[in-house]
């Protein structure tokens, strides 16, 4: 996470290009939106229980469970042309490309095309990303299939977002429930008509490796560019270790969560 703020920097700053970054996790690890508030919207107990570590994403949204998936992040610049300059539109082209993937793998999805309330009646469903379908976001067999948010600084935008290969649905609520008025098991349940992943709907399962050779394939024809594999250059992982320091390697941040003032 400090070092996408890195790299959204560097590329608001005009010294980086565009960036699609994959990356996975180890070991699972709970995103909690810029904005949440750790206590309220994750089972601290739960996470320990399960060795889960939780930190806090520089985007919006709610939390997300990382573990068997591919994880993404989108960095451009504002108007220059790869990307529409606004939210929405910029969401629908990501999305298209995500859609690409998925239909290779023989889902036929949709684009979500209003905001859904998804599951809201437990903890566990108000703060879990997967169970809110937003604006141009992806459903198959009315499940959604992939997050994302973003956050926009001057000169640039960063979206983040997650195709799920396989989902432990138990170890999900679990993580999520504040509440506990449910079992494991039983938010399991609640859970399964709300959210999806790709090897849930295959005959054959398909591996992360391969769901990210798509996924780089599909912006390359969508966004219509050549990728260059790179590395972070010296000044981003200084500036992403401060961030470390600073914000995402501290607890207290994490889970402290941002007040918006009205």
């Amino acid at each position: 996470m400090a070092l996408d703020q890195a790299l959204l920097e560097a590329v608001a700053r005009g010294a980086s290009g565009p960036v699609l970054r994959l990356y996975r996790w180890q070991p699972a690890t709970v995103t909690l939106g810029y904005a949440q508030r750790g206590e309220q919207v994750v089972n601290l107990e739960a996470c320990r229980r399960r060795g889960f570590e939780v930190v806090r994403r520089c985007t919006g949204g709610r939390a997300v469970l990382h573990d068997r998936e591919v994880t993404y992040a989108v960095i451009a610049p504002t108007g220059d042309g790869l990307f529409p300059h606004s939210v929405l539109a910029s969401y629908r082209l990501i999305a298209e490309a995500l859609a690409d993937v998925y239909r290779g793998l023989g889902l036929d999805v949709i684009l979500a095309d209003q905001r859904h309330s998804g599951v809201h009646d437990d903890a566990a469903g108000r703060s879990a990303c997967f169970t809110a379908p937003g604006q141009y976001e992806l459903l198959y067999r009315g499940c959604k299939l992939a997050g994302c948010a973003q956050k926009r600084i001057p000169g640039a935008f960063l979206q983040h977002g997650s195709l799920p290969v396989d989902l432990d649905l138990e170890a999900l609520y679990d993580a999520l429930d504040t509440e506990r008025r449910l079992t494991p098991a039983q938010g399991a349940r609640l859970l399964a008509g709300q959210v999806g992943w790709i090897n849930r709907w295959l005959e054959q399962p398909v591996a992360i490796e391969t769901v990210e050779k798509m996924l780089v394939e599909a912006c390359a024809q969508r966004f219509d560019v050549v990728f260059t594999e790179d590395e972070p250059t010296g000044q981003e992982k200084r500036r992403a270790e401060t961030l470390l320091t600073e914000n995402y390697g501290n607890d207290a941040w994490n889970l402290q969560g941002i007040v918006e003032e009205s």
